[in-house]
């Protein structure tokens, strides 16, 4: 882990206390998937914290950034309010899609946080549309776009990144690589080799790999390609190496990966990581980062108190927001 840029401790220690929060909200969540809070399906992004923070660290407020199904850590990531995200968790009127959307759809447009989206590569035209829209109107913003592996197959990767590559578009393709798309290995998937970021050389799109278990690492790459595609360069493909926790979903029991895999991937979890980094550097101390543990707890509790007492959308509500 490598520090290359002058950041102040308050960001730094942002940065620990927003992947902790990422982490014992959807710890929570799954507590409450058990107990029946939560229903549908329940796609945990814990492993990948690192990579969510870093990435929203490097982008203004005017950027859109537009994902899919595993969302949540996005959505706090970007200053989604806890309590609204667990509330859409629960299905309640005070979530952010009034809890209609549930998991695979937080969406925050004040944020400028334009979904998540629950078809595989499904949200990369709606990237690709975005951009398009901040180019015609002569706007600054870029619009970063999460998928993960398992969209790398889809037609609408390739035509996403053949667009953005002819029209020179501001979009940096985000891709979470985590190894598996659902149970399957991305070398039982994929043609192109592990490399996966070389794949932009097809379509003329610059593109990189970065550590995506190491926040700063995330930071300093997603500032490189924002910069890139802001100063109107066109699109850049970022790839972060990253993996996954827990299973594909809730109903996932994960029997499909070896054991030794996941303790080797455990052993750089981004959380402790970074706080033997602060530590290290004596940019933070335990109380301080203990204290910050705490407060995030009591955060997450708030959120689970906030969507309980919540109401129910009204039986009217199913006739609201219906386009056809």
């Amino acid at each position: 882990m490598q520090l290359q840029e002058r950041l102040t401790k308050t960001e730094l220690v942002s940065f620990y206390r927003q992947m902790l929060l990422i982490r014992r909200f959807e710890e929570r969540c799954a507590e409450m998937y058990m107990l029946g809070k939560i229903r549908g399906f329940l796609h945990l992004y814990i492993g990948e914290e690192a990579i969510a923070v870093g990435c929203m660290s490097a982008l203004r407020p005017e950027d859109y950034v537009v994902t899919h199904y595993r969302d949540h850590g996005h959505a706090l990531a970007r200053g989604m309010d806890p309590k609204v995200a667990m509330a859409e968790l629960f299905g309640k009127v005070t979530g952010c899609s009034r809890g209609k959307g549930g998991s695979m759809h937080f969406f925050d447009a004040s944020r400028n946080f334009m979904g998540g989206y629950a078809i595989v590569g499904g949200q990369l035209p709606v990237a690709v549309g975005l951009a398009l829209a901040s180019k015609m109107k002569g706007e600054p913003r870029v619009t970063v776009c999460f998928f993960g592996d398992g969209a790398l197959n889809q037609g609408e990767f390739h035509e996403a990144f053949n667009l953005a590559s002819l029209w020179k578009l501001p979009v940096v393709f985000f891709l979470e690589n985590n190894l598996y798309g659902m149970g399957s290995h991305i070398d039982r998937t994929y043609a192109g080799g592990r490399d996966v970021f070389k794949a932009g050389e097809h379509y003329r799109i610059p593109a990189a790999q970065t550590d995506g278990m190491d926040v700063l690492a995330v930071r300093e790459a997603t500032l490189r390609a924002v910069e890139h595609a802001r100063q109107g360069n066109g699109p850049f493909f970022l790839e972060a190496l990253t993996y996954r926790f827990r299973g594909h979903s809730m109903a996932d029991p994960v029997e499909y990966r070896d054991r030794a895999e996941e303790e080797a991937w455990k052993v750089r979890d981004p959380i402790p990581t970074f706080q033997r980094y602060l530590l290290e550097n004596a940019i933070a101390t335990l109380t301080e980062l203990s204290e910050i543990a705490r407060q995030v707890n009591d955060e997450v509790e708030e959120a689970i108190r906030f969507a309980d007492a919540s109401p129910e959308p009204p039986p009217e509500a199913l006739y609201e927001d219906i386009y056809a």
